[in-house]
């Protein structure tokens, strides 16, 4: 039976994007087509055959201190030399917590719980639909974001200006300035990205919110009023760039 929907059925949501998966399969026809859809997905993958061929993808060491940054783990529990339960047993007993959705023809209740038990996230049962694949790829993805609270830098540089996020201070050629709000919010956002382009709409969402109810324009007023605080000369910027057509960047 070919229980694989085609990978073009996915709705596009583009949320793969830098997310590396390793998907550990020993059906080849299986392997190839879940690589083939989380790729367009946008996912980065890393696929191996057998649970020891895995294990040196999750650890480059024998010493088993240096992971690879993996994202996601999707593995086969029926594995050669390796099998998915004993490679599940032993990355929980390393402490990598990277998440890991079993794909498995055994579908019992008591399959099920083993595979949680043994410290899997998720369980997908053969034959599996392609679509909840990758909607279930993206929840376990979902979940590790709000589970690992980004650090936040002590202070972001770029040129002459330091923004000290803890603090709510901006210094401009070692002189602290005094900026609204929403210009922090702005300057913080293109220091965090630095050289990136954001559109006014991009600006409006990140800064002001999704509900925000008003024109475009108030970014290129505030846009204004940063240069005025930041640039030597604000009609020849050196930092808040225009880019025509497009938006803003910072350098």
């Amino acid at each position: 039976m070919f229980y694989l929907e085609a990978a073009n059925s996915v709705p596009k949501l583009g949320i793969g994007q830098g997310n590396r998966v390793l998907v550990v399969e020993d059906e080849d026809l299986i392997r190839e087509m879940v690589q083939l859809a989380l790729e367009e997905e946008g996912y980065e993958v890393t696929v191996a055959a057998d649970g020891q061929k895995a294990w040196s993808y999750l650890y480059r060491t024998d010493n088993f201190q240096e992971e690879s940054g993996f994202d996601l783990l999707v593995l086969d529990l029926m594995l050669p030399q390796l099998n998915g339960l004993d490679l599940c047993r032993l990355l929980r007993h390393q402490g990598n917590p990277v998440p890991i959705l079993i794909l498995s023809a055994k579908g019992t209740e008591t399959d099920r719980v083993l595979g949680l038990e043994v410290g899997a996230d998720d369980y997908l049962t053969k034959p599996f639909s392609m679509r909840e694949l990758i909607a279930r790829c993206r929840a376990l993805l979902r979940r590790q974001r709000l589970n690992v609270a980004p650090a936040q830098p002590q202070q972001l540089n770029f040129g002459e200006i330091t923004l000290l996020p803890q603090e709510c201070r901006v210094l401009v050629r070692g002189e602290e300035v005094s900026l609204s709000p929403k210009e922090f919010r702005l300057l913080e956002l293109f220091m965090g990205y630095p050289r990136r382009v954001w559109s006014r709409d991009q600006l409006l969402e990140q800064v002001w919110g999704h509900d925000f109810v008003g024109d475009s324009k108030t970014v290129d007023v505030h846009i204004r009023w940063l240069r005025e605080k930041l640039e030597k000369d604000p009609s020849q910027p050196e930092y808040i760039i225009t880019v025509r057509g497009f938006g803003y960047r910072l350098g």
